[in-house]
């Protein structure tokens, strides 16, 4: 039987809706009763085999999971939907999501993150559901991991580290797979704990004595802080090799910037389709998956306006609501191709049952790097799927926003120009004759400049064009010598 909570300090019970929906008490903003005070079953979020014939892919599963979340603002819809992603998060990484379970609270419980008296329910949930594993859908302390893991008996997760695994198993490049170790240990190295009093035994100086022997601190050291010592080590080596991965990337940006070449970086929230977008944009063959975070490692292609000015578009990890800190921080050499850019292309899953949310979340790490100031297209995609309505209101609230779909090409002309006009122009004007054996330099105009106009005489070409500093000395300095060579050509 659910517990029911005793009378406030004054003797009154707070009133209770038959509704589930919040209701003032007086003048005290207390939570409703019913949901303050019981789990809510979030139904529609078992992924559990209707067949159950299926032997061989029950015997391969990895985990089976009960989702907990606690719900302590905005609407039921809010936290369910929540709830929804962690199990999508959840079947991402592998697990087969067999019950969830959302309670509503003003704030989590310090010690056991939904209240001691509802762990014996989500304990009994979780042997009637044969459950191994229960992720709860925020960032646990390591005492309410610790309480969790001791009180229902099986392995407790939490969002945090779920997100750090599907980084892990979707990392390809030397870099990636490193910055989600890194992420990993900064994680674990506040957690470390065994069962009973395994990691609190004493490691003597010998190793034939059963201690860690060389690389050991010496007699006293316990079996925890020799754990925390060499994750503190390899925390080391990893920042090492990233510095030295940093350092090549920078060197990148940096020629990049030399030849002026502006910059588009794609953002949005996981699985909104910004590898999709780039394949339609660039021609290019990048890894597109229905899978959350698929795509990592930053991918970089070169593109062009239609009047032939030259960018790059760079693809970057996706978004989510409560992006871990350690993977910002882990992943901020990566997310350092976003605070570069000279334009950012927003992509909007217009089909998502809350894409207002998904901006929100992404602005919200675009300005934990510093890039929140930074000219932004907002590309509504998925319009083939998506509400008619929806997708209005998304390109009413936005400044410069277009419809597309990049499954079916739709939108995709519209979304080019608007790029081209938010790009960065060159700053300085030329307007001066060129020799024709320096057709070189027309090019690069072509390719990283504006030009105004063009006309091809008898002595050179005429070119009035905007063009960057650097180039402009160059054309300056090759005019002047074809001025001068004509001089000393004209008889005296």
């Amino acid at each position: 039987m659910t517990s029911r909570p005793s009378p406030d300090e004054e003797g009154r019970r707070p009133s209770v809706s038959g509704d589930g929906r919040d209701v003032a008490v007086e003048d005290r903003g207390l939570l409703d009763l019913e949901d303050r005070y019981a789990l809510r079953r979030v139904a529609g979020l078992s992924t559990e085999l209707a067949d159950v014939t299926e032997v061989e892919y029950r015997q391969l599963r990895l985990e089976r999971v009960v989702l907990v979340g606690v719900w302590t603002r905005g609407s039921a819809e809010d936290a369910t939907r929540s709830l929804t992603e962690l199990a999508a998060l959840a079947e991402t990484a592998g697990s087969q999501v067999l019950d969830a379970l959302l309670q509503r609270r003003s704030n989590p419980d310090p010690a056991t993150y939904i209240g001691s008296g509802k762990v014996g329910e989500v304990r009994d949930a979780v042997q009637d559901s044969g459950a191994d594993t229960v992720i709860c859908d925020g960032e646990l302390t390591p005492a309410q991991l610790r309480n969790l893991e001791d009180r229902i008996g099986v392995k407790v997760v939490d969002r945090t580290i779920l997100i750090l695994d599907i980084f892990a198993q979707h990392a390809r490049t030397r870099e990636g797979k490193a910055q989600v170790e890194l992420a990993q240990l900064h994680y674990l190295t506040q957690r470390l704990r065994g069962w009973g009093g395994q990691l609190s035994r004493q490691a003597g100086g010998r190793a034939g004595a059963g201690g860690v022997g060389i690389g050991g601190r010496g007699p006293g050291e316990t079996k925890i802080e020799t754990d925390r010592r060499r994750i503190q080590q390899r925390i080391t080596r990893l920042r090492r090799e990233l510095d030295q991965m940093h350092a090549t990337r920078r060197t990148t940006r940096a020629q990049r910037r030399r030849h002026e070449v502006p910059a588009i970086a794609i953002v949005g929230y996981t699985n909104a389709g910004k590898s999709s977008l780039l394949n339609r944009l660039t021609g290019s063959d990048v890894l597109v998956e229905d899978a959350l975070f698929a795509t990592l490692d930053p991918t970089v292609r070169r593109s062009q306006t239609d009047d032939g000015r030259v960018f790059t578009l760079s693809d970057t990890v996706g978004f989510v609501r409560h992006l871990p800190h350690q993977i910002v921080e882990a992943f901020r050499s990566t997310l350092e191709e976003v605070s570069d850019a000279d334009v950012l292309l927003h992509v909007v899953d217009a089909s998502d049952p809350d894409p207002e949310g998904q901006v929100r979340a992404v602005r919200d790490v675009l300005a934990e790097i510093g890039a929140g100031d930074l000219v932004e297209v907002v590309a509504v995609n998925k319009v083939d799927q998506a509400d008619p309505e929806v997708v209005a209101r998304l390109l009413r609230r936005e400044r410069f926003a277009v419809a597309v779909s990049a499954r079916t090409g739709a939108g995709m002309s519209a979304l080019r120009r608007l790029l081209a006009e938010q790009l960065p122009r060159p700053s300085e004007t030329v307007d001066l004759v060129l020799p024709y054996t320096r057709g070189d330099l027309v090019a690069r105009v072509h390719e990283t400049g504006d030009v105004l106009a063009i006309d091809h005489g008898a002595v050179g070409t005429r070119l009035q064009a905007r063009v960057t500093p650097d180039l402009a000395a160059a054309l300056r300095a090759a005019s002047n010598g074809h001025q001068h060579a004509q001089s000393d050509a004209t008889p005296g």
